[in-house]
């Protein structure tokens, strides 16, 4: 069996009807953050998403700094985090506290979002995005050195010092020309959202005219995975829950954005055949890790507000019958 880099996936999508049921789905994804740690995954990945009707992770800062204390080795990364809707500052101190508590734990794609719903919602100005982007860049790149910084015409100290050198561990996401360029321009780690040949090409010429160093963080296993021994039954009981964030995640298409999840399904019969959502045994799991020199599943056990005593199926079949194997 190739090496498994498992990812859980926590966007919290499909918010409960009311604030007790909600809260149970906030402290079962704290539980099984801690026991995907305890069982061996690699990475457990937070998002952020404004204006979603179904509900979707908004603070994802917030999530890490709740996952960071119950957990002690796994990567605990927000992708993406939207750069341009934060205050550059306190988005420095509150990265930098992050990345002291996780010991170098922490990490995050910086990304800008396609959403100008987003951008609205949170007061911010859409149409400067990519200069605000490169401002944030520079400015949390400076802040993180450990001395007075200037910003916008006065000195400030910014604190916490980093635990990492030469400052926390972040790539640059997207899927533009502009972004890959802004990663090499930056010296930073390009991270797609999924794999574009094209623009990695860019980004590698870019950094070899700059005479920048970087790399490329490749995810080629993008599906999104449930784990039950009876696939057919359990795509019956957990289809409507995986087409409800499917539909949701759907509404927010833009024309020219290529996104990893698109799933433009009008039944679950449709979402099950284009396979961004797939339920399969722990055996089919193990046939693809021994495939593959290395196999970075994720699983997405909360997805559109599946229950929690399924999700907690899905992912004890997985630590139990996948990485316990």
């Amino acid at each position: 069996m190739g090496r498994i880099k498992a990812i859980l996936r926590l966007n919290m999508s499909g918010h409960a009807a009311d604030g007790r049921a909600e809260a149970d789905r906030y402290a079962a994804a704290l539980d099984m953050a801690a026991y995907a740690d305890a069982g061996g995954f690699a990475v457990v990945n937070v998002e952020e998403h404004h204006d979603a009707a179904i509900g979707w992770l908004p603070s994802p800062l917030v999530m890490a700094a709740l996952i960071i204390p119950r957990t002690t080795r796994i990567e605990v990364r927000a992708s993406a985090l939207l750069a341009p809707l934060y205050d550059p500052i306190r988005l420095a101190e509150d990265i930098a506290i992050l990345d002291v508590a996780s010991r170098g734990r922490f990490s995050f794609v910086l990304g800008q979002g396609y959403r100008p719903e987003e951008y609205h919602a949170l007061d911010r100005d859409w149409a400067g995005r990519g200069a605000r982007t490169d401002f944030i860049i520079e400015t949390l790149l400076a802040a993180w050195r450990g001395h007075p910084v200037e910003y916008r015409g006065r000195r400030i100290h910014v604190s916490p010092r980093p635990y990492t050198e030469p400052h926390p561990r972040f790539y640059v996401g997207g899927m533009s020309r502009a972004a890959v360029k802004r990663a090499a321009r930056y010296g930073l780690p390009y991270f797609p959202p999924q794999p574009s040949p094209e623009l990695e090409a860019v980004y590698l010429e870019e950094l070899s005219r700059l005479g920048r160093s970087g790399f490329i963080e490749r995810h080629d296993d993008l599906s999104l995975l449930i784990l039950d021994h009876d696939p057919d039954r359990a795509w019956q009981e957990l289809g409507p829950f995986l087409l409800r964030e499917a539909e949701e995640y759907a509404r927010w298409t833009r024309a020219g954005v290529a996104r990893a999840y698109e799933a433009a399904a009008a039944s679950v019969t449709a979402l099950r055949a284009q396979k961004v959502y797939e339920i399969i045994t722990p055996e089919e799991c193990r046939t693809r890790a021994a495939a593959r020199s290395e196999y970075r599943p994720i699983l997405h056990p909360l997805a559109g507000g599946i229950p929690v005593e399924r999700g907690w199926r899905s992912l004890r079949l997985f630590v139990e019958q996948v990485l316990g194997q």
